[in-house]
């Protein structure tokens, strides 16, 4: 039933790449909803951005455990495991212990900071940074190197 509903599911070697998505795109629209909110001190875009945050936090523990479970089943040759995958790996977590300390930060002062607020901001954005990075990554494994699929022979060595 699966395979017809979901026919691309029965490719995936892992489940990683069915969560990465969310966070990325949350965390990043929670951070621009906090700047705004920010700068036109609105309410709404607060709360939103709140709900942004605690959902791509939440994303990110997510794609964080998939992405951990998932590290040794992937099909990759050693110099890409190293050129790409550990760097990957070390700014995702990074990525999610940040969002996580940041989204508890705005859940103890809901929905936004009111001491610090620049500071947690600031945070936001880096953790943004650090995720484009990584994401950046990841992406280069999946699509230069076949790290998602059956597309290609493996291994595939590094080559920039």
């Amino acid at each position: 039933m699966p395979d017809k509903l979901l026919p691309g599911l029965a490719h995936l070697q892992n489940l990683h790449p069915l969560v990465v998505h969310f966070p990325i795109a949350l965390l990043l629209a929670a951070a621009a909803l906090y700047l705004v909110a920010a700068l036109l001190s609105n309410q709404a875009l607060t709360s939103a951005a709140w709900w942004m945050l605690i959902l791509g936090a939440l994303g990110a523990i997510a794609s964080a455990a998939t992405g951990l479970y998932a590290q040794d089943g992937v099909m990759v040759a050693p110099s890409v495991r190293d050129a790409l995958l550990n760097h990957h790996m070390h700014l995702m977590v990074a990525v999610t212990v940040l969002a996580a300390v940041l989204a508890a930060w705005a859940m103890a002062a809901r929905p936004m900071p009111r001491r610090a607020r620049w500071l947690f901001l600031v945070g936001l954005i880096v953790t943004c940074l650090l995720m484009v990075r990584g994401a950046d990554y990841g992406g280069r494994m999946v699509y230069d190197y076949n790290a998602g699929g059956d597309a290609c022979g493996q291994p595939i060595d590094f080559s920039k």
